[in-house]
């Protein structure tokens, strides 16, 4: 008999899971304590020190006004944090989605106009309602229809292209481009037309972000500081190269020597609107919207599955689709633009202790404070020490590595890493990411439609069964003993005839073939009526078809089909038997 308050109990019980399920914040939050704001406060004091350039800078790579970085790192991360899975992921611009914008929305609008933002609002609009749906739909598996290596290379190829891209504000040059020839082509038409100045300004940014990247870590490793810290300190050294150009811009009126400023950018908060709807722009916009969807699902949730396995916390796909989705629609009604989980600033929230998204919060309350205080003092700062900063940022994205990498291990992978880079390069990064969809695609169905079939033998003294190729094994000349290490369906069928036909040409004297099914772990309708005709074909010759080792929901399958009535030879329980009684 159940206790009075039983069922209470389990009401109260289910209740809390369906709000933890819709809201993954709840259980951090109730159990909030003093030490983990204490911890939560100071990733975020480091992440809001580091966020504030990388958000200007992002802005600026999109083609957008500064502020337009700020108020994208504000609202989405509050949203995240209440929505997401992850309990380290720092969301806010990134590099790739912030010059996927730029190549998606410089095609509908003229860059510095009302309707070039309005577009970019859209955009994340749009973004965000297509990852909530494909949340509600329960497809976080989407994920899958882009391997790592096709991932690696489009990022590679757009890190590369990023940076092309910033080289006009270092020179101080009007450059233009979606493609690597493009921008090579603008840059060197316009490269006498090179400010000094802006050289000078641009190049001391560079040099001194990239010896802190490169040495400020172990120098101050020598003093005392742990590697922790002493790499948390270099992630932060941005804000001095902005502080430093924004004072030498005061001090010598940069401006009046032709250096690009970022100019005004109005205090205060963003205010709150819908964007206005347009369905001739949705239209073009939402192709675009679905692309940068998908890559920013698949960086967020790499990186989320990253940091949660340190701490064995599980992440969720499909709601993480949920919590990007309303992150970015967070970012369309605040006047911002898409957004995505970041790998730098989620690294160094991780690294600098967070313990929740509480320091996500922290962190959009740290940039509100920056957008109403701080903005005045932006206008003096050159655009050419922001491209720096991007340039310096992105260049963690290139990783050279993965062409060798994927040659010597796998050609089809090698394949499918050169065909994106040089795409991307090539036609833009729209065309890129479509061609590594398309092309990891082909190549797992390529792959799927000639699964590997081996001729196994019976390693002596075991009951072991190896392939021919490889090992010093025994056969018999009676039997064909083939082993099938991938799943049966209508793509592959044919080529397992082929197969097994090609197989009884090189040995006449078989009289029973034996498919060890092992690793079959399904048979579709094609694929058994492939199997049909192929016991018939054997019959019609004098041998009989046999399989072992055939798994139990494979062969309900096969006991539900009139297949087992015909088939001309036995189901072993194990490869081992079949030999033994079939051999001579």
């Amino acid at each position: 008999m159940m206790p009075p308050n039983a069922g209470t109990k389990h009401a109260a019980r289910d209740e809390h899971a369906m709000t933890s399920h819709w809201l993954p914040c709840v259980p951090w939050v109730r159990a909030y304590t003093r030490v983990t704001l204490g911890q939560d406060l100071l990733a975020a004091l480091i992440v809001t020190i580091m966020l504030v350039p990388q958000s200007l800078a992002y802005a600026l790579l999109a083609g957008l006004p500064a502020e337009m970085g700020l108020y994208a790192s504000i609202l989405p991360l509050i949203v995240y944090a209440l929505m997401g899975t992850s309990r380290t992921l720092s969301v806010g611009p990134v590099a790739v989605a912030s010059l996927m914008t730029a190549s998606t929305v410089g095609g509908v609008a003229q860059q510095g106009t009302s309707d070039y933002a309005s577009a970019a609002v859209m955009l994340a609009l749009l973004s965000g309602l297509l990852l909530i749906g494909l949340g509600l739909l329960r497809v976080g598996f989407i994920s899958n229809f882009l391997s790592h290596p096709v991932v690696s290379g489009f990022i590679t190829a757009s890190g590369v292209i990023i940076g092309l891209s910033q080289l006009r504000h270092i020179l101080g040059v009007e450059a233009h481009g979606n493609s690597a020839p493009e921008l090579l082509s603008t840059l060197s038409a316009d490269l006498l037309a090179t400010n000094p100045i802006t050289l000078a300004v641009g190049v001391s940014a560079l040099g001194f972000l990239c010896l802190c990247r490169s040495q400020l870590t172990p120098r101050l490793m020598r003093v005392g500081l742990s590697h922790r810290a002493a790499d948390l300190v270099t992630r932060t050294t941005p804000i001095v190269a902005i502080v430093v150009t924004i004072s030498a811009a005061v001090l010598w009126d940069l401006e009046s020597h032709g250096v690009a400023l970022v100019g005004h950018v109005p205090s205060g908060l963003p205010a709150f609107s819908s964007p206005i709807i347009d369905s001739a722009l949705i239209q073009q916009l939402l192709l675009p919207a679905g692309l940068i969807s998908l890559i920013g699902f698949v960086e967020s949730v790499s990186v989320a599955k990253t940091l949660g396995a340190k701490r064995r916390q599980r992440i969720d796909a499909n709601q993480e689709l949920i919590g990007l989705g309303a992150a970015n629609v967070a970012s369309a009604i605040s006047g911002g633009f898409p957004v995505s989980g970041g790998f730098s600033r989620s690294a160094v929230n991780f690294e600098a202790g967070a313990a929740t998204q509480g320091a996500s919060i922290l962190t959009a309350i740290g940039i509100a404070c920056a957008a109403i205080f701080l903005t005045p003092a932006l206008y003096f700062l050159p655009k050419a020490t922001l491209a720096a900063t991007i340039i310096i940022a992105v260049a963690s994205l290139v990783d050279v590595n993965i062409i060798k990498k994927s040659w010597h291990y796998s050609r089809t992978d090698f394949i499918a890493v050169a065909v994106t880079i040089s795409l991307t390069l090539l036609l833009g990064v729209e065309i890129g990411v479509l061609s590594g969809i398309a092309v990891s695609i082909g190549l797992h169905l390529y792959k799927t439609t000639r699964p590997h079939v081996a001729i196994v033998g019976n390693l002596p003294g075991t009951e072991h069964y190896r392939n021919i190729d490889r090992h010093d094994v025994k056969t018999h000349d009676n039997i064909l003993a083939l082993r099938i290490d991938q799943s049966l369906y209508f793509a592959n069928a044919n080529y397992l005839e082929d197969i097994i036909y090609g197989a009884l040409a090189a040995h006449e004297e078989v009289e029973h073939v034996v498919l060890m099914c092992s690793s079959v772990n399904e048979i579709d309708l094609s694929a058994l009526e492939a199997l049909t005709e192929i016991n018939l074909r054997l019959s019609e010759l004098g041998i009989d078809l046999h399989l072992s080792e055939v798994k139990g929901h494979v062969m309900d399958g096969l006991e539900r089909s009139h297949f087992l009535e015909h088939l001309g030879g036995k189901v072993f329980l194990h490869h081992h038997a079949a030999i033994t009684e079939l051999a001579r």
